[in-house]
């Protein structure tokens, strides 16, 4: 087997009208409908990045212990949305929590060099705006 790209990716969500409303209006993706209650794009720039992320290191990155919290819904995934650099991460904080949005966390730089803010979205996926330097540059930093 050869796998040459991410073909697709869509969250399972209970309630398609909140999901598809978070990530149309909060995160400004360009939605359209395509069936029923079925939203996506085509065409939109692919993945650069694909991981298994242990949790351990997710609650490490969002809260600093190695622990998820009890009180806040353990993510199933997580897909991060890349902005044109470190200003555009808190224009996006910003903008997410006057839409009403709580954030595990504002802008932050990662030992790794990215600058990511995160939030939970309606189906439990973690979302990250961010900035990663090195997928800009034609080579890696």
């Amino acid at each position: 087997m050869d796998i040459i790209f991410v073909a697709g990716f869509a969250p399972i969500a209970a309630d398609p009208g909140i999901s598809s409303g978070f990530y149309r209006d909060a995160l400004g993706l360009p939605l359209e409908p395509v069936d029923g209650e079925y939203v996506a794009v085509d065409g939109f720039e692919g993945t650069k990045h694909l991981g298994v992320w242990p949790l351990a290191d997710a609650a490490y990155s969002c809260f600093g212990t190695t622990s998820w919290p009890d009180d806040i819904d353990v993510p199933q995934a997580t897909i991060e949305f890349e902005v044109a650099d470190a200003a555009a991460v808190d224009a996006a904080c910003d903008e997410l929590i006057v839409k009403g949005h709580e954030l595990i966390h504002r802008t932050r730089t990662e030992p790794w060099g990215q600058v990511i803010a995160r939030l939970l979205g309606p189906e439990g996926l973690l979302i990250g705006v961010c900035y990663t330097p090195w997928l800009h540059t034609s080579e890696p930093e």
